[in-house]
């Protein structure tokens, strides 16, 4: 599912709730990945590892031997040199999506429960702008839940800004715009950065792009930030 939203160079591992006993077959955690759940209740330590089987798998996926993947900073998770990634779970489904650092700058991937957010929690989240842009969605696609697909977005964006800068982003420093893909259930998003962005390769990243799909009961986006060519923006 996620794959599908990511360049070709990426590489990702899904488990679903039918096959995440299988995805965590003969994986044990590595020292420093028990001491972070060692208190856990059993749901966040099933997560906790049902997405690290996966992350192992991308590496191995890219000829990289498996490594302790322990939350850093924010909880950015800490990924082996020459690697990039992205990792994400909700109830039922786990993905990391991981790229070669030549590849790609950085790459940020989330999946939700495609439901309607919490009661409160759109304002707290959505710019004025966006919010008149899910109402106009939500007239045209009503079988979408955009607030929970723009929350997603913004986890997204998020994951894939942290590692370039190791800052936070807050929710109202990005505006984000979706459009949708014949059939409604697919399409792309556009994030506006409006605070200064990450410097890639010497210049200045101003918007991040991505995609985003609905199935099997989830929404699931995915940004990827992609080394700039146009010399133009050099700073």
């Amino acid at each position: 599912m996620i794959e599908e939203l990511l360049p070709g160079a990426v590489v990702v591992v899904e488990a679903h709730a039918h096959d995440a006993a299988a995805a965590v077959e003969g994986i044990e955690l590595y020292p420093e990945e028990e001491a972070v759940v060692a208190r856990a209740v059993p749901k966040r330590r099933r997560e906790f590892t049902v997405v690290r089987a996966c992350a192992r798998r991308a590496m191995e996926k890219l000829g990289v031997p498996p490594r302790a993947i322990v939350p850093g900073e924010r909880g950015a998770p800490g990924w082996p040199d020459g690697l990039t990634g992205s990792m994400t779970h909700c109830e039922g489904y786990a993905a990391a999506a991981l790229v070669r650092v030549t590849d790609l700058a950085s790459l940020g991937i989330d999946a939700e429960p495609h439901d309607a957010l919490p009661e409160g929690v759109l304002t707290a989240i959505a710019l004025p702008a966006e919010e008149i842009r899910l109402r106009r969605l939500t007239a045209d696609h009503p079988s979408v839940h955009w607030d929970r697909l723009l929350f997603s977005a913004k986890e997204s964006v998020y994951k894939a800004w942290f590692p370039l800068t190791g800052l936070w982003l807050d929710f109202s420093e990005a505006d984000i715009e979706v459009t949708v893909d014949p059939g409604g259930l697919s399409g792309a998003l556009r994030a506006e950065l409006l605070v200064p962005g990450p410097v890639v390769d010497g210049r200045r990243v101003d918007a991040f792009d991505g995609r985003w799909t609905v199935r099997r009961g989830l929404v699931a986006t995915a940004v990827s930030v992609p080394f700039p060519t146009d010399v133009e923006d050099a700073i």
